[in-house]
Formats: structure tokens, sequence, C-alpha cells
């Protein structure tokens, strides 16, 4: 698969710009504050229907305007077709001029694995984090998994407000089994997905990560979580009941999940260095590239913001070795020399995009 024109419209710092791109690399480059991110927001943004960055959809819209529109044409395998994604007041969202009902049904239009300069963040930060990796990549492959995730969320919050409820209002207790059984279902229903596709990453890893370290680094993945079996989950709901009212939150569930990595039988977070933890993230994303082509049988579209200069020589040689196949959008602040490769640049200025042969 393959993006083929990307067109903007009061996008950030675009007022308007149509772009072509070439199904191999294609390298944007200029000073910071210029534009080069946002290109790989409106992509990702039509890959997802949000942004991987922003907490309001209205962030996106230019400084003194009301609407923005991103456009995008792509093809795959057996289909072309576009994605088209209007924000003002309200968010619409049109597949071959088709508006959508759900976010759900935009979900697996087309793929992306994107890398960023705070993916190290994914290794080092809070569980959050980690729970955010995995939600893109299977929502991206099950597209009733974000569905699922939307209701899990959505009963926790009435939950939780029930809980705060019982501890202010003294509101009957014995009420919150309602939202106990829904969350044990939902909660069931995620932790196989995650599971799932922990193991297919597992599978994916250890030989990517042996090939990138010389066979010195054996890396493991251990998934972390208590909702696996539902009456076992549901009692635990249970015993937490007194703790989570006094609390006014739900202190157990899928929301809590996390993984570890561990490199030569030591935890990562905990033993790890700076190189390990960067060619750790390399391998991780690398085995969800994989994952992807192996359920959709097309690479996804490889987005690199700002990620190549993160990387030594020899940990950029090892990505560049898995780009083959593979669309590749990267942002850099210069001019980048990649070896054995096609590829197009792009320079980009004041939210204007300009073909290097024009400059």
């Amino acid at each position: 698969m393959w993006i083929k024109k990307l067109t903007l419209l009061n996008f950030r710092n675009y007022e308007k710009q149509s772009i072509e791109l070439k199904p191999n690399i294609n390298i944007f480059f200029g000073e910071n504050a210029q534009g080069k991110t946002n290109i790989i927001e409106s992509i990702f943004l039509c890959s997802m229907g949000k942004s991987f960055r922003a907490k309001k959809d209205n962030e996106m819209i230019k400084l003194e305007k009301n609407i923005l529109q991103v456009e995008l044409e792509y093809e795959k395998s057996d289909r072309d077709g576009k994605i088209k994604i209007e924000i003002g007041n309200r968010k619409n969202i049109f597949v071959n001029g088709i508006k959508l009902k759900k976010l759900s049904e935009l979900l697996g239009n087309i793929n992306v694995v994107i890398f960023t300069p705070d993916d190290i963040e994914i290794l080092k930060g809070g569980p959050q984090n980690r729970r955010r990796f995995l939600d893109i990549m299977i929502s991206q492959l099950r597209p009733n998994y974000m569905y699922t995730l939307n209701l899990y969320q959505k009963t926790l919050e009435q939950r939780n407000n029930y809980l705060r409820q019982i501890r202010e209002e003294k509101k009957d207790e014995n009420l919150l089994e309602i939202w106990d059984e829904k969350l044990v279902e939902y909660a069931n229903l995620i932790c196989r997905y995650r599971e799932e596709f922990i193991n297919k990453i597992t599978q994916k890893i250890k030989n990517i990560h042996n090939e990138i370290t010389n066979n010195k680094e054996e890396i493991k993945i251990e998934y972390k979580t208590e909702c696996k079996d539902r009456i076992e989950f549901k009692n635990l709901l249970k015993q937490r009941r007194k703790l989570d009212i006094i609390k006014g939150y739900t202190t157990k569930g899928i929301h809590r999940d996390d993984f570890s990595i561990y490199i030569n039988n030591k935890e990562l977070n905990t033993y790890g260095s700076q190189g390990q933890h960067r060619t750790a993230i390399l391998s991780l994303k690398i085995s969800e590239l994989q994952v992807i082509y192996d359920e959709v049988g097309e690479y996804p579209i490889l987005l690199l913001d700002d990620f190549m200069s993160e990387l030594d020589k020899n940990r950029r040689k090892n990505l560049i070795n898995y780009m083959k196949e593979t669309q590749v959008i990267i942002t850099c602040t210069e001019k980048m020399n990649i070896e054995n490769a096609k590829y197009k640049e792009y320079y980009v200025k004041d939210g204007k995009i300009f073909d290097k042969e024009e400059i």
C-alpha cells in the first residue's frame, strides 16, 4: 500500500497544499517549526481518525480558520481509495465519498507504523504509553477492538461516577453489579486481543533483536494483566469494592494492563542502558511492521518523524534494511543520503512544500 497524493486545507500551518508522493522513500527536510511533522500527523489522522499529538481535534485547525480538510489518495494491491476528513464544529470522515457513521469503519483502510523521538517513552515511561502502542496497532487490524475499548472506557467512567455517588450520596452499593458485569465482559475481549498480538510480536522480535545486536542480546516480552479469567476478575472487583468507593475510581481492570521487556533476563526499565532502550524500541516497531504485513499481506506505511537522527549508524542501517518494500515518509532537519535506495526530497519552509528540483 502507498499514498499517492495528500491535500491539506487549513491544517496546522498549511493554508492550501497538495503533495504527490513516491511509492518508496519520501524525505521532507527543513528547519524546525516549518511544518514537517504536520505532514506525518495528517497521514496518521487519515489512518487512525485522530492525531498522535493533539489532545483536541480543533488544535489542528489553522489559526483564524474555522475548518480544516485533509484528503488522501492511496493505492493497495486490490484497490484504490480516497479518504477525506473535515474538522470544524464536528468531525466528518469520508471513504470513497461515503460518509462514515463510526470511527471503526475508517480503521484498516491504510495501515501505518510511526516512529517519533518520543517513542523511547513507550518503554521508559508509564504503562499508559505501552497500552497506547498496543491500542494503535491492534485497532488497525481489528477494528472491533477500538469499538470494544470505547465501550469499556464508557462503562469504566460510569462505574467511577457511581463509586463517588456511593461515597458522597450513600447510593446503593449493590447496583455496582450492573457495571461490574459489563466491565468483565469487555475486559475479557480486550485482554484476548492484546494477548494475541503480544504473542505475534514475541514471535517476531526475538529474531529481529538478535540480528540488530549480532546475537549479543536476547529479548523477551511479558504481558501483565489481571483480566484474563472472567471469574477471577469479577471476584477481584468485588474484593476491591470498598477501596474503590473510598478512592472514587476503579483500581483494577484492563486500563491497568502493562507489558515488560527483558534483555538477557533483566528488566529493561530497571537495568537497561539508553542504547538498549533505543535498540529495543527499534526491534519493537519493526516487529509491529512485520505483524501488520502478515495480517494484511502488504507492508504498512512507515512514518519516521525526525527519528533517523536519534539512531547511530548501525541502528540506522538496520532500519533501512526493513524499508525495501515499504513506502516511507521521513522528516529531518537536513538533507539525508540513503545508500542503495530510491528516494525523493521535499523542502519545507513556512507551511509550504517545494520539490527539491524547484529550489
